[in-house]
């Protein structure tokens, strides 16, 4: 159980030692919407909120965002211990633009799932999408990989470079080594899920965020490196890590700017 658990982390002290609600958490993120289940308990509620609070204020101080960014512009929802899956962890509904935490199961996967929903939510400014259909379903990375065209910005050429250093080869020409150990572990289990650009870039993602030198925040990422996926080749390198990790932040930071500067 949630409550029962402890997550270990080390940063700085956002909330200054006190107890936060959801509310505060929608409010200093810019989040949509927070949907909490009916079996969620007052107590489960309570280390939940800090630990979800922690955890975005972690994402936002490593991408160098303004709190108000991770809402993507107030379009987020977020749900915790509502409607989750058997099995999963957490995971990211377009239809709904919400990302949903299981009760018991969601820790480490924020990061993750926060990566999809970034994904989405950034495809139709950076691509040029045909119909309004494409525009509510499209992912950037796959738009990437199918050559849609990009929309002319200095950020959306930043986004392409964040695509070509995680899933090409330096010189471009070819596949990138770890987009070719997820294409030998879908063959091994005959199915086609890690070498999807949507996974193989949230992988990535989470990696980078696990990884950074400042912040451990096992509720964000948590045990990648040590994972049976990472051992089967089904995550970045370390020093594949550090390109993308400097990718990452040439993008967010100025994106971060632009956000905080607009009005939703």
């Amino acid at each position: 159980m949630l409550k029962r658990r402890h997550f270990t982390r080390r940063g700085p002290d956002f909330r200054r030692g006190e107890q936060v609600s959801f509310n505060d958490i929608k409010q200093v993120f810019g989040l949509n919407h927070i949907r909490l289940g009916s079996w969620v308990d007052d107590e489960e509620k309570h280390k939940a909120a800090n630990l979800i609070f922690d955890g975005l204020a972690d994402l936002a101080y490593i991408l160098k965002l303004p709190p108000q960014a991770i809402g993507l512009r107030q379009t987020l929802n977020l749900a915790f211990g509502s409607g989750g899956q058997p099995g999963v962890q957490a995971h990211y509904m377009p239809a709904h633009r919400e990302l949903a935490l299981a009760k018991n199961a969601g820790a480490g996967a924020l990061a993750h799932e926060f990566w999809h929903a970034f994904d989405h939510y950034i495809a139709p400014k950076a691509y040029q999408l045909r119909t309004e259909s494409n525009r509510g379903t499209a992912f950037a990375s796959s738009c990437w990989l199918s050559e849609v065209s990009a929309i002319s910005h200095p950020l959306n050429q930043r986004l392409e470079q964040l695509f070509h250093t995680t899933m090409l080869s330096q010189d471009g020409l070819d596949s990138h080594d770890y987009v070719a150990r997820a294409v030998a572990l879908d063959k091994q289990q005959g199915n086609y899920y890690f070498a999807k650009p949507t996974e193989l870039m949230a992988r990535a993602f989470e990696a980078c965020i696990e990884a950074h030198p400042e912040i451990d925040n096992a509720y964000l990422a948590d045990d990648i490196q040590g994972s049976s996926l990472a051992k089967a080749g089904g995550y970045p390198d370390l020093k594949h890590q550090q390109q993308i990790l400097q990718q990452l932040l040439n993008y967010f930071e100025p994106l971060g700017e632009a956000l905080s500067q607009q009005t939703p």
